[in-house]
């Protein structure tokens, strides 16, 4: 049986409200050791997902003050790039190399389960498929 998103994420990933101040989102990144987060409306669902690089370039670059800035006016509003609990680990890679990502959501119905990030892919991928996704990912533009 091959292996599944939910079987190499990992589980109960932390997510930000979108009320929430972007001072909250850093500290809370920097407590987890993550760079990015999944910001949440008030029913759960994934808005975005907030990034440190989101923090610096749009926050503190900009001059704005993250004790004020909320999450949800730093967030990307377009369509978050998402993977499916049930969905191959085959399909991770394809999704974060054509969308040039590093981390996916993984969403069971409507709600965030965990994150899949290159890391958990490379402790049980096969070596190739890997090392391809890597390439891909470091010779594509930085994704905003």
């Amino acid at each position: 049986m091959a292996m599944k998103a939910r079987d190499l994420m990992t589980p109960s990933t932390d997510v930000i409200p979108v009320d929430a101040s972007v001072v909250d989102a850093a500290q809370r990144m920097a407590q987890g050791d993550f760079g990015a987060m999944p910001a949440c409306g008030p029913d759960g669902r994934l808005v975005g997902m907030i990034t440190d690089r989101d923090i610096a370039l749009r926050v503190v670059a900009a001059g704005k003050d993250p004790n004020t800035v909320k999450v949800d006016e730093v967030i990307d509003h377009t369509e978050t790039v998402t993977i499916g609990a049930d969905d191959s680990i085959d399909e991770a890679i394809r999704t974060m190399r054509d969308h040039n990502v590093r981390r996916l959501p993984v969403i069971d119905g409507q709600q965030v389960i965990g994150m899949v990030s290159q890391a958990d892919i490379a402790r049980v991928a096969p070596e190739r498929p890997i090392g391809e996704l890597v390439g891909a990912i470091s010779d594509a533009p930085p994704n905003n």
